[in-house]
């Protein structure tokens, strides 16, 4: 826990908005830096021992999400002509409230992005209707902290095929291969496919003073009790509280930034735990909250000097919102496969990784293999079983003891277009319990998204078929409504009337503002952001302390 604390009316070097994967990674370097830092987290400081496999609580009682939607509630809409509605299990912005973020949580995939992801439309041309454009960084650029993310964060994994450069190698090995592994190997091989170690932001073996991997296999949606997942809970916040220069403020909710007459942050206001209005001055704020809770705290701090909401004089704040694509085939086997036991995934197969013209569409993405929701009981009994099964009585009774050991899944993982139409907004009429404007949705994945998504589909009931399955099934491919993935919402780039924030995560408007999580991101990548989500952040952490040695970092 904190061992410091900053008086709120004396102006610190950095409030940072949010400790997730963005926030605990500049929080570290900040404070390793000697710069004071108030990190206000809204959820939680949960700590690895609290954390349980109680699949109910965390699972259906949204344990994780801190009662998402109790006091807070979101509404979603397909179109910005509807009127959006409550959505609430699960809500439509689908991420952790407690300190770590969503990666106390997450299932672990690390995939960088690769230097096609980050010139496309130099390479493919424009996609009408969409905001697809370069990003004004390249691979090159962001390697460096790529790889500071394999060593500071701890990333398990082998180069496989195809990959870009990697200026070292990961600092731990693989995580021993699962069945789901081997038959995605074997399936691949015989299609003329290439399956390699999947890099996971879980420990193999001890790394950085931290534990390797017990294998409980409650990864994906559950905290880790023994700090083998390389959340930022248990790698950057407990550094960052060791400089005596952070503080970490939880069950802290801002609900506003305020600016001062030369149109500089200058105070961040918020709610404490016992739901008083707080404010913590400051001479620079990042807002690190993620891609949905970022744009809306700018829409709320809306002012004279900023009528469309903080930093929004491009009209971009919330636009370009981005998902990725998903897609799902199971299979069962004649032997058990035991996937309830260890990580998500060990093997992913990236043959699609780039866009081809050829395919009619726009989209690339992996596959992984994993249990998928299936490794939990309740989850498979309510949804585990293929279309045609019963849904109760003695032969569902059966099927389910049947199928439990000899299940698995492929996922597929896509691109997702950026559109000005699927955007994040405050609902006109719907308030949280301090009086904020919700929270609203509104999303429609472009049809080159959905077809990505089902070339994934099937490429998936082909590999499952070549491994050998006695029977193969899909979920049905549907307009998604729940992003778990929020991106692009504030993206980055060197126009200020086509983006938010320059290449350095600076506000275009406002120049002691900074932003920086999914919303930077200028496209989706193929479907695992959070590692990209850190590189920027080491980027840009390493851009301030050089600014704030310099004397040339503009402060309230």
């Amino acid at each position: 826990m904190s061992t410091v604390t900053f008086p709120t009316r004396k102006a610190v070097d950095f409030v940072i908005i949010g400790s997730g994967a963005a926030g605990g990674v500049l929080a570290r370097e900040l404070s390793q830096a000697g710069l004071d830092v108030v990190v206000l987290e809204q959820g939680p400081y949960r700590k690895a021992h609290q954390f349980t496999h109680d699949e109910f609580s965390v699972i259906f009682q949204n344990e994780m999400l801190s009662g998402a939607t109790k006091g807070d509630p979101q509404t979603f809409r397909r179109l910005e002509s509807e009127t959006a509605q409550i959505q609430d299990q699960p809500p439509p912005a689908f991420y952790a409230r407690t300190v770590g973020g969503s990666s106390a949580h997450f299932t672990g995939n690390y995939w960088r992005l690769r230097p096609v992801d980050f010139k496309e439309k130099t390479l493919l041309g424009g996609i009408q209707g969409t905001g697809f454009s370069d990003w004004p960084i390249s691979y090159d650029e962001l390697e460096p902290y790529y790889t500071k993310v394999d060593w500071d964060i701890g990333v398990s994994g082998a180069p496989g095929p195809n990959e870009p450069y990697r200026s070292k190698p990961y600092p731990v090995p693989p995580l021993p291969v699962k069945s789901s592994g081997v038959l995605l190997e074997k399936g691949a091989k015989k299609l003329g496919l290439h399956a390699q170690p999947a890099p996971m932001a879980i420990l193999s073996k001890p790394h950085n003073g931290r534990p390797g991997c017990i294998h409980c296999g409650f990864c994906m949606g559950f905290g880790c009790e023994v700090n083998a997942k390389s959340s930022s809970l248990s790698t950057m916040i407990p550094q960052a509280e060791a400089t005596g220069h952070c503080e970490i403020r939880p069950l802290s909710t801002v609900t506003r930034l305020q600016t001062n007459e030369q149109g500089l942050v200058n105070e961040v206001v918020y709610r404490d735990a016992d739901g008083n209005e707080q404010a913590q001055k400051a001479k620079v704020v990042i807002v690190a909250a993620n891609g949905a809770e970022t744009p809306r705290l700018l829409l709320l701090s809306e002012s004279s000097r900023h009528p469309d909401g903080l930093a929004n004089a491009s009209g971009k704040v919330g636009k370009y919102l981005m998902f990725n694509g998903h897609s799902s085939a199971h299979a069962v086997f004649s032997q058990p496969l035991n996937e309830y036991k260890s990580v998500q995934v060990t093997r992913i197969v990236m043959d699609f990784y780039d866009s081809d013209p050829k395919r009619g569409f726009y989209g690339g993405g992996g596959i992984d293999a994993r249990p998928f929701l299936q490794a939990y009981p309740i989850m498979y009994a309510l949804s585990g079983l293929p279309p045609d099964a019963p849904g109760w009585g003695a032969e569902y009774k059966r099927l389910l003891a049947d199928y439990y050991l000899r299940n698995m899944a492929l996922l597929g993982n896509s691109t997702s277009l950026a559109m000005a139409s699927n955007n994040v907004s405050l609902d006109p009429e719907l308030k949280d319990q301090w009086g904020r404007a919700a929270m609203r949705l509104t999303y429609n994945d472009h049809p080159d998204d959905m077809a990505m998504a089902g070339f994934m589909q099937q490429r998936s009931v082909e590999i499952l078929e070549a491994a050998g399955a006695e029977k193969v099934w899909t979920d049905e491919i549907v307009p998604q409504n729940i992003g778990a993935h929020l991106l692009g919402t504030c993206r980055m780039g060197d126009d200020p009337e086509e983006s938010v924030i320059d290449r350095w995560h600076r506000a275009h408007d406002v120049p002691n503002l900074y932003l920086c999580d999914g919303s930077s991101m200028v496209t989706s990548g193929r479907g695992q952001p959070t590692m990209t989500i850190q590189a920027l952040a080491f980027r840009a952490a390493d851009n301030l302390i050089k600014s704030a040695r310099a004397g040339e970092l503009k402060t309230a």
